[in-house]
């Protein structure tokens, strides 16, 4: 039999109908096992497999995307921001895609696009793509996603309409409610919030889960300040805080704005956590390091990507399957040395602690200590 290219052959390019010729079988055959189909059986395919292996054979996308109706590439539509949440959620929704087996395409919109979202999604279909992530995107209205392709939304599901779109669950609200209880498990009465822009989604969900856990208790809401998500918008509104002089407790929509917070009520001569204690959000890796060491609830990005690839990439491969449910993120809360009992119910000491929440858990170095080591 003559050989077509492959490991020292000639020039030309193998192609499928080699690869059907070497292995015995038919070319459809050959794309059923390079689509990953079933009702192929595990001896045929392992001679398939083979055959294209001595040929040096190798689907390309083209090929592929002829051969099964689909390019195996999601679309996603982001925020173009380097701020430390989306860009973490973007890494975790391109391993989840990568490890699902999907290139990913992005294309990012900005705040005060007039063609925002929709314009985003408009672009990405005309690329081919199989499937669109809309990720946490911020408020530009009521969208109508009428596509023919399944949507993914992360965050916000409610303002998107469409007979394909599914959500998964970022968790903001969980996060943000595990955050201020647990500053009131330390005894402080209420429990001030520096809120994210209320533009953003993601920022709505964290200033309901903060009112719902002191309605709980039935405490005081104090006036919410809210920052643009910067250390400079967090230190503004610290300076406003330390002029009050009842704050004992404050819940930061994020970690950035935390650290201006704390650096206001610093210079302000409050002590961080023996006059206030603060909490922020996303556990950025400096948190760590900034004194004193922050606080905060960890964003499970790569949980949140994973789960949400999974809807998304059930929808495209099995559009007439029942939705499979979404499953609950995991909420971490990480204790380090910013939050202590309020200044008249003070314990005398503190040591390391572990605090958990639904699953999660969290450990708090003693002073001196590097950042917590997780699991």
């Amino acid at each position: 039999m003559t050989r077509v290219g492959g490991r020292g052959g000639s020039a030309a390019a193998p192609r499928s109908v080699d690869v059907a010729r070497l292995a015995g079988v038919s070319q459809k055959t050959v794309s059923r096992v390079f689509n990953g189909e079933r009702y192929v059986s595990d001896e045929v395919r392992r001679r398939v497999l083979e055959a294209a292996e001595d040929l040096g054979y190798r689907m390309n996308s083209a090929a592929r995307a002829l051969a099964s109706g689909r390019s195996r590439t999601i679309g996603v539509v982001t925020l173009g921001t380097a701020l430390y949440g989306p860009a973490s959620l973007l890494i975790g929704v391109e391993r989840a895609a990568r490890d699902a087996g999907y290139a990913v395409r992005v294309v990012n919109t900005l705040e005060g696009d007039p063609g925002g979202v929709a314009g985003a999604v408009e672009s990405l279909l005309e690329q081919g793509v199989d499937g669109i992530v809309v990720s946490e995107p911020i408020d530009e209205g009521s969208v109508s996603l009428s596509v023919d392709v399944p949507v993914l939304v992360l965050g916000a599901p409610a303002a998107f309409g469409g007979s394909r779109t599914v959500a998964a669950r970022v968790g903001a609200e969980s996060l943000a409610r595990a955050a201020t209880e647990h500053l009131l498990e330390l005894g402080h009465m209420t429990i001030h919030h520096l809120a994210g822009p209320q533009r953003w989604f993601a920022a709505r969900d964290r200033l309901e889960g903060w009112r719902a856990a002191l309605s709980a208790r039935g405490r005081e809401q104090p006036p919410v300040i809210a920052g643009d998500w910067s250390a400079a918008s967090g230190y503004a509104a610290g300076r406003e805080f330390a002029s009050a002089g009842d704050v004992t407790a404050v819940f930061a929509a994020n970690d950035d704005m935390a650290i201006g917070l704390i650096r206001a009520l610093t210079e302000a001569g409050l002590r961080v956590p023996d006059d206030v204690s603060v909490v922020g959000f996303d556990d950025i890796p400096v948190s760590a390091y900034v004194t004193p060491p922050l606080t905060t609830m960890r964003q499970p990005f790569d949980a949140v990507a994973h789960e949400g690839l999974r809807l998304l990439v059930q929808a495209i491969e099995k559009p007439d399957a029942e939705p499979a449910p979404a499953n609950d993120p995991p909420v971490e809360l990480v204790v380090r040395a910013s939050t202590a009992p309020p200044p008249a119910r003070k314990a005398p000491a503190r040591g390391r602690r572990t605090a958990s929440r639904s699953g999660g858990s969290a450990h708090a170095p003693p002073a001196g200590d590097g950042p917590p080591t997780t699991d």
